[in-house]
């Protein structure tokens, strides 16, 4: 395929034919995504009880190992999208941040501790960190701005859907392999490593191939500084702070699960229909945020999210935490993309590489703490027992309520977000 650039930074979209005529890069873009996290997903739920399991390490360890692994991935976020800027170009940086991940990969099969275990998700993280800034910068260059929730939404409905059949894949392999069983096998997650490898090499191709520059008309290139961004921005970051706070790896959901009785074929199934209902909503939420605007939708989505982690403290059996992890998806669907639209709205066209690199970097280091503290709730450190399971759900639920009123105030007199 070619890889000249595309002559504008906006593409026209056809009134009644919006998603039809999406541009080349935010097709390539989400089909992209999908094979990442048909890899990535094959993985990263059986990590947790690779690591419990297998390698024998605590709830502490594994908020630490998420936890680094996000913080370091983002710092290189703020960097990436900075240099995206300033080189006006998007493409390449993100094609080297997916070919880290993949690379990344087949390590697994040889790490035999905790610590292997947290240099490997180190540099998977560090490919993400590397790719996701100029890749949602290049997909905001390539949509007009009326139709930006659209292209977002379709982006995270095109990853939701490749998680989604990720999580399938990896549970008829477990399932197969280990049928009813609790506890994870070294032999088996090293099987679905290897299965996961194609879906990531032919994402990195297809990027590399597929999509095309969108040449960026600033005279100068922007400084790595917060003092060019609208304040708006800015306390949108604080509100993204304050919820991520409360919001701990994943990981914590998935030992939820099992703690309630849930095996491990059933907590993949568990996590597949979350990712149908995101990539159910994701589209049509993004378009829902073109019309109605992003804050509204954003807002209703942390409510909903405090309500579920509400519920996966005082969840009391199995079937309630699947109802409730299905469920969590209506967040995701609703809040992840408006958020990257939302962001495109309050910064100039010249500066979006730098604010996703400081919208996702806000987010990462946030998470670090996030995951951190609910390990310690939930299982102590050193000679302390902390609070138990249902700990780092209520402190959960609680900063996303704190977070979602923040964000309605501070962006409550701006007509073009309400």
């Amino acid at each position: 395929m070619s890889s000249k650039p595309v002559t504008s930074t906006a593409t026209s979209v056809e009134k009644g034919s919006a998603l039809k005529s999406l541009p080349r890069n935010v097709w390539v873009v989400t089909f992209t995504s999908f094979l990442t996290d048909v890899s990535s997903e094959m993985l990263v739920h059986l990590l947790p009880f690779f690591l419990t399991t297998v390698l024998g390490a605590s709830t502490a360890v594994i908020g630490l190992v998420e936890g680094i692994a996000e913080s370091v991935a983002s710092l290189l976020k703020v960097f990436s999208g900075y240099i995206s800027d300033k080189l006006r170009a998007r493409k390449w940086l993100a094609v080297a941040g997916y070919a880290l991940s993949t690379l990344s990969k087949p390590f697994y099969l040889f790490s035999q501790t905790w610590g292997g275990v947290m240099a490997i998700r180190v540099t998977d993280r560090v490919g993400k960190g590397l790719r996701t800034a100029p890749r949602d910068a290049l997909v905001a260059d390539s949509i007009d701005e009326r139709h930006r929730g659209l292209a977002f939404g379709l982006h995270r409905a095109g990853d939701t859907a490749g998680a989604m059949l990720g999580t399938l894949i990896a549970a008829a392999l477990l399932w197969r392999m280990q049928r009813g069983a609790f506890e994870l096998a070294a032999g088996t997650f090293h099987t679905i490593v290897g299965w996961s490898l194609l879906p990531a090499v032919l994402a990195v191709l297809l990027l590399a191939f597929g999509a095309r520059e969108v040449p960026l008309r600033q005279q100068n290139a922007p400084k790595l500084t917060l003092a060019g961004f609208d304040r708006r921005f800015l306390w949108f970051l604080g509100a993204v702070v304050i919820f991520t706070l409360g919001n701990s790896s994943d990981a914590f959901l998935l030992l939820r699960a099992r703690e309630r009785g849930l095996d491990l074929v059933q907590v993949l199934l568990m996590v597949a229909s979350f990712n149908l209902i995101y990539a159910l909503i994701s589209g049509p939420a993004g378009a829902l945020s073109d019309k109605i605007g992003r804050r509204r939708l954003i807002v209703f989505g942390w409510l909903v999210y405090g309500m579920i982690y509400l519920g996966f403290a005082v969840a009391s059996a199995a079937w309630q935490v699947w109802a409730l992890y299905a469920l969590y998806g209506v967040y995701y669907g609703m809040a992840e993309g408006t958020a990257k639209a939302l962001v495109a709205d309050l910064v100039p066209a010249e500066k979006r590489g730098t604010a996703y690199g400081v919208y996702n970097a806000a987010v990462g280091l946030a998470a670090f703490p996030a995951s951190a503290i609910a390990g310690v709730l939930w299982q102590g450190l050193g000679g302390w027992k902390g609070f138990g399971p249902a700990a780092p759900f209520f402190f959960g639920a609680g900063l996303a309520v704190v977070a979602a009123l923040m964000l309605w105030r501070i962006l409550a007199s701006e007509a073009r977000v309400a």
